[in-house]
């Protein structure tokens, strides 16, 4: 079977593409991650709104920003201004999810390519594509982490300015857009942490995979060297 370069490092690539946007799409498709910060934050008691109140509010804002016509936030008012922040968002979710498909659907392809015996993927610098997609995402994860360690602050603020270029409507006045008073700095941070979390234990599943193949590869050799 014929080796190749370019399939390890496509598959490289769509392997970290998967798992950067895997991760990034599970706060937004989990919304109980954000149901268990109504009580820790204390939303109820800040905002003067019941649990269903919120979770209502939440739950239109993000059936929007998932793909839904209509912009809603339930009890609680909204602006224009506001309403163009969540398309937005609804752009960057849906683009999100689209890369995820892509990316999985690749991977499949390519997979089927490899199993058909067609051609497989060569070492690079003697590794495989799953411990350079691994390695090139987690130093990525590394520099972030550390960046918004050293200033969440800054850092929220660097992400609005490199995802929303020239705009400044995310910047809510909680009388017009009040939903911004159920969305606290505190959870996105929670957000990013999860992304984190979700990126590092991937990136690790994907370089001990890689490091497992190869070593179970060598002891195969070996034992077909002894008979």
């Amino acid at each position: 079977m014929k080796t190749s370069k370019p399939l390890a490092i496509v598959l490289a690539v769509s392997a970290a593409l998967a798992l950067f946007t895997g991760a990034v799409a599970a706060p937004i498709v989990c919304r109980p991650f954000y149901y268990a910060h109504i009580g820790p934050l204390e939303l109820e008691e800040r905002t003067g709104l019941t649990r269903e109140e919120i979770k209502t509010a939440f739950d239109e804002m993000l059936d929007y920003c998932q793909g839904g016509e209509a912009f809603s936030t339930g009890a609680l008012r909204w602006s224009e201004r506001g309403k163009s922040h969540f398309a937005d968002v609804r752009f960057l979710f849906l683009l999100d999810f689209q890369a995820l498909a892509c990316s999985l659907g690749m991977l499949a392809a390519l997979a089927l390519l490899v199993r058909r015996g067609r051609q497989r993927p060569a070492l690079l610098l003697g590794r495989g594509p799953a411990f350079w997609a691994g390695v090139g995402l987690g130093t990525l994860c590394l520099l972030t982490a550390a960046l918004a360690a050293l200033d969440f602050d800054r850092a929220f603020t660097a992400f609005h300015a490199l995802f929303f270029p020239g705009k400044d409507n995310w910047l809510f006045d909680p009388a017009q857009d009040q939903i911004i008073t159920i969305l606290p700095q505190a959870y996105f941070r929670n957000c990013a942490l999860l992304i984190l979390a979700i990126l590092a234990a991937g990136c690790a599943a994907l370089i001990a995979f890689d490091l497992t193949r190869k070593r179970s590869g060598r002891e195969v050799h070996s034992k077909l060297q002894k008979i």
